[in-house]
């Protein structure tokens, strides 16, 4: 189910950016591209079609980021390492037993070479 709703998250990103980029803009944006005046639709008309699909799309764009958290936390539940009592850390921590002994005068260590 995930993997069906990231793919669908993932394709309404994608149009979402583009039909961004499509709408008119200070600069004019990428809906020169389009072809002459005579088109489909009126600038207004292409207007308000654009701007509402945009927001369409970002409602579903924010559904689907919701969803993909909820099932995200459902299925992964790690405990948090902050409800862990000291003793519980301890426990999990492995205990080294080495004892150091300090270095003897005249006896060389087993890191130095011998020359």
């Amino acid at each position: 189910m995930q993997l069906v709703l990231i793919v669908i998250h993932l394709m309404i990103a994608l149009a979402m950016v583009g039909i961004i980029l499509i709408q008119r803009s200070e600069g004019g944006g990428l809906s020169g591209l389009g072809g002459g005046s005579g088109g489909f639709l009126t600038t207004r008309g292409t207007a308000n079609l654009l701007t509402r699909t945009t927001a369409v799309l970002a409602g579903l764009f924010m559904l689907t980021s919701l969803v993909l958290t909820i099932l995200a936390e459902r299925t992964i539940h790690k405990p948090s390492i902050l409800n862990e009592t000291t003793v519980q850390i301890s426990a999990k921590m492995p205990v080294v037993e080495e004892k150091l002994s300090p270095p003897v005068a005249g006896h060389k260590n087993q890191t130095q070479k011998e020359s």
